[in-house]
This record gives structure tokens, C-alpha cells and sequence, in this order.
């Protein structure tokens, strides 16, 4: 039986000449599960929104959608509400109660269930989803990643029979990214419900699809298996190959074999079928040296056994905190969702006060070094939510008004405006309403105020969420930029592979507390879980290869240097004589 049945479905945004949706022809099946991957602004969350018509976003449309063989259209608002369930990419935008108990029952109150059904479905889903122990929290008092998981069960507390979800783990950290998905994967397999997501992290929902969707400029460019996806993407040379899980690119540009991996266990396997030469184990007298590594003496920010609550008679979020990060450093802090990263940054930012301790900027508390040189202490903030920067009705003037109260000329204002939205590749965004763009368009929207700050401290909370591969590029080199102009950046987020690619420094906060800090690269060679798919994938034969990058380069090197043995042995002769002996070597090889 088909879920969905969509026949040329185009779509053009008010004010936009190019369509956002062009000719879309897809089916889905009852029980698939679907990912829909492509870069930012390609046009997903567009088609995911046309799947319920009250999230249906305004413009000119063309084309039919059946749900379940009946128009979309004509289904009506209590079937639509009780059998799709959408999640859609900012948690805030969902949540309409003020208690978590209350959040889960409200779907179900809506649809006017009884109150004894209500509360067996309420406390079903709130032990499914392991979320008993802040069942009677304020939903305010949640981290993103729990406000996420609270979304999930209150959808699927009204037993959808599509469940439509839109990058859900963007507010995730690594591990609970995982346990969320598998808790998708196990809906999907054991209850037959149909699955359709879009998702940036591909490491862990890759491998689950029936299906690959790839979007491009409002296009459906490839639909296949997972394997033959990261097959197409290669062999056209397309930016979303990058996005392709680890053991797809290692394979892809290292390597030969049968079969591509697409999991970190099967890329073991075809690891240990090259029998590449194993390097000796990342020593612990390593990683303790390693560990020592301090901040610059000229340090930007210095926390002193600082100590935090939300009230008085709350439990302590930070727990004698002390770190020290050097100007221009990029300072990078990982952990579990609610451990307390972004209070680490609020306090930074003077949002937030500790109750004991000291935060110091430039040697100074935060009040003294604001009072006595305001350019030198200068801090912006990049928030979890981007739409919180939002107060305008266009992009452009959203932008203006970060420059208020500077003394620029109108033409000056219009210069360094158009500046940033190319450096931050929004020029053609900017007659747009801030809520109508993409969530990476938000991001990079949200950016571009705060660069127009020209701070010399950055905090970013969860800078790359929403962002595809082609754009952390490009993110990377502003931050890369910044940091050479003395620019101090503090970024928070559970994009491991992009702090194992670009950070100076990486922090576990765990308990209120930075249990461990080392340079990025031996920070995630000596962890077992909050570590990069390459390094869980190759540790076992290269210990210290942390990034993809690392193990293309180590295989090419171990490969080549078999060869030149193999050579030698066919011909008896310097490894120099590689030509002459090719064939010999590929009858030792298969011995």
C-alpha cells in the first residue's frame, strides 16, 4: 500500500523566481524508511511541509499529493493530526504547554480521547522514551536534545501511522543522536510505521534507510539504496558526497572491494580484509603529556571555580568550574544534552551570574572590563535558537539593525551588509522574511549579525546545526579568519566531526564540570564514544586517526608501501621496479 503518492509537485515561494519544488514524482510505501538528504536550501523541509496540509507553507503550487490513495486535501484535519506526526526542526516551535506531562497528553486531549486512555498512552510513551525522571519539569527547564525527545512521544503518543521528521538529532549530542535514531528504527521495524526524515548527520540514519532521497536545487536527483547513493554521489563528483557517512568516503577514495561499508562495523571488516600494517597503540604517556597543554599567556576568558543554579533551591547546573582559553583560540565543549554547555556560555556572555567564582575576560570580570574598554571586551553570542535574533520583517533589515547606533554612513551600512551576506552566501536571501528561510539559512543568517558585531569574543551554541557539509567548509574558514585577526572563539556542539576537524582544544563537561580538555586530535583518539565515525572505524589498525582525512592517507600510505614490498618480492629486485612487476603482485595479493 502506498503512504504517499506525489506527481509533478512544483513549488515557488512569494517574491522567489526560481521554484523551491520542481517536478517532484516520488512514492513512498507503507512501512519505508525514507532519508532525504541535500544541501541547505535545496528544498527539503519544503516537500516534508507539503506531506500536511496545515504546515503547508504559502506560494504557487502545482502538481497532487495522495495520502493513502485519497488527496491530501481532502483528508481531514483530525485524520491528518492523529495519523501524520511531524517533528520539525526547532523543538521551541512545537512545544505549547508548560509541563512536560501536560506536553505529552495534549494531542491526545485534542482529540478528545478519554481520560483513562490518556493517561495509559502519556505514561507508556514517558517510559518508552525514558523521560520519567523530569515527567513534572517545566518544559523551559529542558535542554534542546530533551525538548527533541518530548516532541517524539508526544507525536507518537497519538499512534501515527507516518511519522515525518525534520533533522531531528541537529539538537542531539552523539550518543543520544544514536539511542534517538535506533528508538526511530525500532518504531519503524516493529510497529510498521512509515518513516520519512531529513538529516545533515548521516553517520547514523544512513545506514537505517530503506531509501536515499538527494535533493539538488529543488530537484530529486537520486533515489536508490543507501550503497548505491554514496555510489552515484561519488561517480558524479557531487557536493553531497562529503555528507556520505565515514566508511562510504574512506572506501570510496582509499580503497577497493566488493561491497561498499556503510557502517563503522562493516568498514572495520573491509579494513581488516586490506591487512594493512597496524601502528603501535596511542600510548597513555601520551595522552597525559598531551593533556598539559594550556592556553596562550595572554588568556581571553578565565573561569574560576565558578558555581551556578537556576534557584535557590535548585541544583547546582555548574559545579566548581575552572578553564582558561587564550586569545584566539578556538575552544570547543562537548557533552551530554543538559550537562550545562550552554550555561558555560551564558555565564561567559554575562547573561547568566555564578553565585560563586569568577569569570574573567582579558584578566578582568566581566562588569569592570565592560566599564573600562568596551571595543577590548567586546562578546557576541550566537544562540542555540537562531530565530531568537530575529525582530525584522527582511533579511536586509535584520541585518541593519544590528548597526544601529554606529556611526556609518547609509552607503557604509550597505557595504558592510552585503559584505557578510556573501561571505555567508545569503545575498539572495535577503528580501526574505528570517522565518521563512531553511533552518541552515537561519543559521547563517543569524551569523551574519553577529559578525556584524565584530566581536572579539565569538560564542557559538550549536553553530553547524542545519548547515550541510559544503557550508561547515566555508564556516570553517570564517572562524579560521577570525581566529588570525585575534578573534577568541567558545563553541559549544555535538558535531564531533567537526570539532575533531577544526578545533584548537576539546572539553568534556560532565557533572558541572570540565572533566577533561586536550588538543582536538588526542582528545578524540583516547575516547571510546565521543569520537569521530573514522577513529571508531580505523582505531584498531591507526590509533590516531581522528578525521576521514586521517585514514584516506594512512591506507593510501600503507597501500603503496605494500606494493613496493610485493614488487620487490615478485622481481627480487628495489622497490623502484613497480612497473615491471604489477602483475606478479596481483597474484601475491591473492595469495
Amino acid at each position: 500500500m502506498e503512504t504517499y503518492t506525489i506527481s509533478g509537485l512544483s513549488f515557488t515561494y512569494p517574491l522567489k523566481q526560481e521554484p523551491a519544488l520542481d517536478n517532484i514524482h516520488l512514492t513512498i510505501q507503507a512501512g519505508e524508511f525514507i532519508v532525504l538528504c541535500g544541501r541547505s536550501g535545496c528544498g527539503k523541509t519544503t516537500l516534508l511541509r507539503h506531506l500536511k496540509t496545515v504546515l503547508t507553507p504559502h506560494g504557487k503550487r502545482n502538481g497532487h499529493i495522495l495520502f493513502a490513495g485519497t488527496p491530501l486535501d481532502e483528508v481531514d484535519l483530525r485524520t491528518q493530526a492523529q495519523d501524520i506526526g511531524f517533528v520539525m526542526q526547532s523543538s521551541d516551535s512545537q512545544i505549547v504547554t508548560d509541563k512536560v506531562w501536560h506536553e505529552l497528553a495534549f494531542g491526545l486531549e485534542s482529540l478528545g480521547l478519554e481520560t483513562a486512555e490518556i493517561r495509559l498512552r502519556v505514561a507508556e510513551m514517558a517510559n518508552y522514551f525514558g523521560i520519567q525522571n523530569w515527567f513534572y519539569r517545566n518544559v523551559s527547564e529542558l535542554s534542546g536534545g530533551q525538548k527533541q525527545l518530548l516532541n517524539l512521544a508526544s507525536i507518537m503518543a497519538m499512534q501515527p501511522a507516518v511519522l515525518i521528521l525534520d533533522e531531528p538529532t541537529s539538537q542531539l549530542d552523539p550518543i543520544a543522536a544514536a539511542d534517538f535514531l535506533a528508538t526511530v528504527a525500532k518504531v519503524n521495524r516493529e510497529l510498521g510505521i512509515t518513516i520519512i526524515m531529513t538529516e545533515q548527520r548521516l553517520e547514523e540514519a544512513f545506514p537505517l534507510a530503506d531509501r536515499v532521497l538527494v535533493m539538488d536545487q529543488g530537484r530529486i536527483i537520486s533515489d536508490a539504496p543507501p550503497r548505491e547513493t554514496g555510489e552515484k554521489l561519488w561517480e558524479w563528483q557531487h557536493d553531497m558526497f562529503m555528507a556520505m557517512p565515514a566508511p562510504v568516503r574512506i572506501y570510496a577514495e582509499a580503497g577497493s572491494g566488493p561491497t561498499c561499508p556503510v557502517t563503522v562495523r562493516e568498514g572495520r571488516k573491509w579494513l581488516n580484509s586490506l591487512r594493512l600494517a597496524k601502528e603501535p597503540p596511542l600510548g597513555i604517556k601520551a595522552v597525559v603529556q598531551s593533556s598539559l597543554k594550556r592556553a596562550d599567556d595572554l588568556s581571553a576568558v578565565e573561569l574560576k571555580d565558578v558555581w551556578f543554579k537556576y534557584g535557590r533551591n535548585r541544583p547546582d547546573v555548574i559545579k566548581g568550574l575552572s578553564l582558561r582559553i587564550g586569545k584566539g583560540e578556538l575552544y570547543s565543549i562537548v557533552g551530554g544534552n543538559g550537562s550545562g554547555k550552554t550555561t558555560v556560555l551564558n555565564l561567559i556572555a554575562g547573561i547568566l551570574k555564578a553565585y560563586y567564582g569568577k569569570v574573567l575576560v582579558s584578566g578582568q570580570t566581566l562588569a569592570s572590563a565592560h566599564r573600562r574598554n568596551q571595543n577590548e571586551s567586546r562578546i557576541a553570542a550566537l544562540p542555540q535558537n537562531p530565530q531568537s535574533l530575529f525582530v525584522k520583517k527582511t533579511v536586509e533589515l535584520d541585518l541593519l539593525e544590528m548597526m544601529d547606533g554606529q556611526k556609518y554612513a547609509e552607503q557604509q551600512l550597505r557595504q558592510k551588509v552585503n559584505a557578510v551576506a556573501e561571505l555567508v552566501e545569503i545575498t539572495d536571501l535577503l528580501a526574505m522574511h528570517p522565518y521563512d528561510l531553511s533552518c541552515g539559512e537561519q543559521q547563517r543568517a543569524a551569523l551574519a549579525k553577529v559578525l556584524l558585531k565584530e566581536p572579539q569574543i565569538l560564542l557559538l551554541d550549536e553553530p553547524t546545526k542545519g548547515l550541510d557539509s559544503h557550508f561547515k567548509v566555508k564556516l570553517a574558514e570564517i572562524l579560521k579568519k577570525l581566529r588570525e585577526e585575534g578573534v577568541t572563539i567558545i563553541m559549544v556542539l555535538h558535531d564531533i566531526e567537526f570539532c575533531a576537524r577544526y578545533a584548537d582544544r576539546c572539553a568534556l563537561l560532565f557533572d558541572g564540570t570540565i572533566v577533561t580538555e586536550n588538543s582536538a586530535r588526542d582528545f578524540f583518539a583516547g575516547n571510546s564514544f565521543y569520537t569521530t565515525a573514522a577513529n571508531r572505524m580505523a582505531r584498531h589498525i591507526f590509533p590516531q586517526a581522528v578525521t576521514a582525512e586521517d585514514v584516506i592517507e594512512k591506507c593510501r600510505l600503507n597501500l603503496i608501501n605494500q606494493d613496493d614490498c610485493l614488487v620487490a618480492a615478485a622481481m627480487g629486485t628495489s622497490p623502484l621496479s613497480r612497473e615491471s612487476g604489477s602483475r606478479r603482485v596481483q597474484s601475491l595479493r591473492q595469495q
